[in-house]
């Protein structure tokens, strides 16, 4: 037998707002939703009422010095969560705004008290919290003081059957005002704006009684309201970031769609690997990524495409877009100023586990990185190691993509530094002889696997990629050539380890 209490968890209705209040909101608790002049404060308080309110759990919400409930509620029902059905019957708007202009602040807890009463509130919202406070500060000596009206509004919130919010600007007093150490949870959302972009997100502070997720989240506001897109971290048994290792992936080898690659990686791509193709514009990365995920189709394993450079109108997408119709690969084509990857990813995840997806191509790192919003920009390379880590979680196997200057005699694989999170590397390259530029190709790493590490002559044809021999094979093409040669030796080649 135990006597430990069990706290019930109330779903927001706002997606991923869960996952990172580590799995709801607790019932009965005194919770503060805080942040900048249109970071969302107010949408985010709305979404989580009507998501919850009920003629069984009835809800309050009460404006103080703030926007006027008709003015309120003519923007926020233009949001898909507003149901009309719901005022009056299962929520209360009321305007305090004459009792908080008399200064008596006494008769403004007098009213909330009595109007919770009077509806029997499970739920109770005040916004503004900040416009209370401000009008607290310039009432004359002798009446209540800010400190004690905090004191007594957030003791009068908290110890009520009901979940309760305050909702306001985030005061820069925070970490010693009462406030904060009285209410049970603290959400805090803000913005940043650059140039074309801009970025919103939320960060839990605090929420007693259960592991919320740590660090700042993005969330972007559509007609749908609020979605919280939470950070994919995988982590290991000390909560440290891991890559999952070849031993816990299937044995199982993928074929690439292209003839002879797979002989050349030593059997196919093995599966829940990932695998960075690099070239020059032009060189064929994107026609071996579409062969990739046509391959899978062919074998039954739906794929997922995203497409930063792209559109969906050009000569290479027609073979992905008769898959997408057929519902075997799920296309996300974006050129958004203000992405987040952890956006992506939650995209990501959810086409995987609505086709049950097997394959991912990411097309390319040389787009997506200038897509991103530039908030992000500065941890670009840890944000494709948490992306990259959370897909192998999932156990897909991942193509990417990326652009490289061919300097001939330089072999850079991305300017990300993301190479080394790759368990496979294929470049792409152009040679130049007698006037005409040929393309090449080699595998340079497979990881823990044998492979072969020679150049080969390709070509791209109506059929898609042709691979030829190697270049040596080629009687006199690289003769008088010898710094050539050298510029186009496999670097690294890691082939086991």
């Amino acid at each position: 037998m135990t006597n430990k209490v069990t706290i019930q968890r109330l779903s927001t209705g706002v997606p991923g707002l869960d996952a990172i209040l580590g799995g709801g909101l607790p019932e009965f608790s005194f919770n503060l939703i805080a942040g900048p002049p249109g970071s969302g404060k107010t949408t985010l308080a709305h979404q989580i009422m009507f998501g919850l309110a009920t003629p069984e759990q009835p809800a309050l919400f009460f404006t103080v010095f703030g926007e006027p409930p008709m003015k309120m509620l003519r923007y926020q029902q233009q949001f898909t969560f507003f149901d009309p059905g719901k005022i009056n019957e299962s929520i209360r708007f009321v305007n305090l705004s004459e009792e908080a202009a008399s200064g008596d602040f006494d008769q403004v807890l007098a009213r909330i008290k009595a109007e919770v009463e009077d509806f029997s509130a499970a739920l109770v919202f005040v916004d503004s919290f900040r416009a209370v406070m401000l009008e607290v500060v310039r009432q004359p000596k002798g009446a209540i003081s800010p400190q004690q009206f905090v004191q007594q509004l957030g003791l009068l919130l908290s110890t009520w059957q009901a979940t309760t919010f305050l909702v306001g600007e985030a005061l820069a007093e925070k970490e010693t005002h009462p406030i904060f150490t009285v209410a049970d949870g603290l959400l805090s959302l803000h913005q940043s704006v650059h140039r074309n972009s801009m970025v919103r997100q939320i960060q839990i502070l605090k929420m007693r009684g259960q592991a919320t997720s740590p660090g700042v989240h993005t969330f972007r506001m559509t007609d749908n309201g609020i979605e919280v897109f939470p950070s994919a971290v995988v982590h290991d048994d000390n909560g440290a970031m891991m890559e999952v290792s070849p031993s816990q992936r299937s044995q199982a080898r993928l074929a690439m769609g292209v003839p002879q690659l797979d002989e050349l990686m030593g059997g196919g791509l093995p599966s829940g690997y990932s695998l960075l193709v690099a070239g020059p514009s032009g060189s064929g990365k994107t026609i071996l990524a579409t062969a990739f995920l046509a391959e899978g189709v062919r074998r039954g394993e739906p794929g997922v495409m995203v497409a930063f450079e792209q559109t969906p109108s050009q000569s290479w997408s027609r073979t992905i877009d008769d898959m997408v119709r057929a519902g075997k690969i799920g296309l996300i084509n974006t050129r958004s100023l203000d992405l987040s990857i952890d956006e992506i990813v939650q995209h990501l995840i959810s086409e995987i586990h609505r086709l049950k997806a097997k394959r991912v191509v990411i097309d390319s790192l040389s787009g997506f990185e200038p897509a991103v919003a530039p908030t992000f920009r500065e941890d670009f390379r840890e944000s494709l190691f948490r992306m990259v880590a959370a897909l192998s979680g999932l156990g897909v196997t991942v193509l990417m993509t990326s652009e490289l200057e061919d300097r001939y005699t330089d072999l850079r694989f991305s300017p990300y530094g993301s190479a080394f999170l790759t368990d496979a590397i294929i470049v792409q390259r152009y040679i130049e002889i007698k006037s005409r530029l040929l393309r090449v190709m080699a595998v340079v790493k497979v990881r823990d696997s044998a492979h072969h590490n020679e150049l080969r002559k390709f070509e791209i044809t109506d059929d898609g990629i042709v691979i030829g021999a190697p270049l040596d094979q080629y009687e006199g093409l690289l003769s008088g050539h010898p710094a050539l040669i050298a510029g186009l030796e496999p670097v690294n080649a890691e082939s086991s380890r």
